[in-house]
């Protein structure tokens, strides 16, 4: 009783929080001796790792405040404290253990761990770092914390530098999107330009096409108009006395020898 007056209000509200959550784990282990259903005895594992999840972060802020108060209090008085926060440890691991052990009877493989430090089971990562923190002296604390800070201001250099690196692949990104956005531009242009040549050739062939027509028409009436000659000669020369042509001037028969002077005399009178 004397050891629980020496503690401050705060330690005693954290204290006395603890202690409730340890009742309820005691009352939780002996209702489940009585539970026969394995899922509802899963189910109530895991409402107890919950308190105990809650206790494991109280003796954290109980360790938190022993070493705020360290200062202020006699060394004998933190040492009642630091046995105080390990026998409240011990008192955990050994409802973990329980727990382990409800678990492993459920065949249940997955068996969070709340060890913090003072039992036989292994603990967490962040157990341990509570487990080393309260051995630690002051200025070991503030070398780990040094440590730390030099730790995150290197991580927060070479964040700065992945920033700066994607800046710059971003700005050459963007520099290459214009380049390409430009020549695209004189692409479309190119193939606007040979989309009107190529109708204006289209044009140009069916005028030269129409042209050619025509020409194809005019030469083929020549041609009739020449055979039409050729075959008139040929029937001249080979009927003379054919009335039923008329005569082709060069190409008529000479006048009988009578009508020849019969002319002259007409003439001469």
């Amino acid at each position: 009783m004397a050891f629980e007056m020496q503690m401050s209000p705060k330690l005693e509200q954290i204290d006395g929080e603890i202690r409730d959550h340890f009742r309820a784990l005691a009352n939780g282990f002996q209702k489940l001796d009585k539970i026969k259903d394995p899922n509802r005895q899963s189910k109530q594992l895991e409402e107890l790792a919950g308190k105990m999840r809650e206790c494991k972060r109280l003796i954290k802020e109980f360790d938190s405040e022993i070493k705020d108060e360290e200062g202020r209090n006699p060394p004998e008085v933190n040492k009642q404290l630091n046995d105080k926060k390990q026998a409240l440890i011990k008192e955990l691991n050994s409802y973990v253990a329980l727990r382990k052990t409800y678990m492993s009877s459920l065949g249940n493989k997955r068996v969070e761990l709340f060890d913090m430090g003072a039992g036989g089971s292994d603990p967490t990562a962040e157990e341990d770092n509570v487990q080393m923190a309260s051995a630690m002296s002051n200025q070991e604390l503030i070398d780990a914390g040094n440590r730390k800070m030099s730790e995150t201001d290197q991580a927060i250099e070479r964040s700065k530098q992945v920033v700066h690196q994607t800046i710059e692949v971003g700005a050459q990104t963007g520099v290459a999107l214009k380049g390409q956005t430009e020549q695209m531009g004189r692409i479309v242009n190119e193939l606007d330009t040979i989309h009107f040549s190529i109708k204006k050739a289209t044009q140009l062939v069916k005028e030269i096409g129409r042209q050619v027509a025509t020409d194809k028409c005019i030469m083929l009436f020549l041609l009739l108009i020449v055979c039409g000659v050729i075959a008139i000669i040929i029937v001249k020369i080979v009927n003379p006395n054919n009335k039923n042509i008329r005569d082709i001037p060069g190409l008529a028969p000479p006048a009988p020898s009578g009508r020849r002077l019969l002319y002259s005399r007409i003439m001469t009178d």
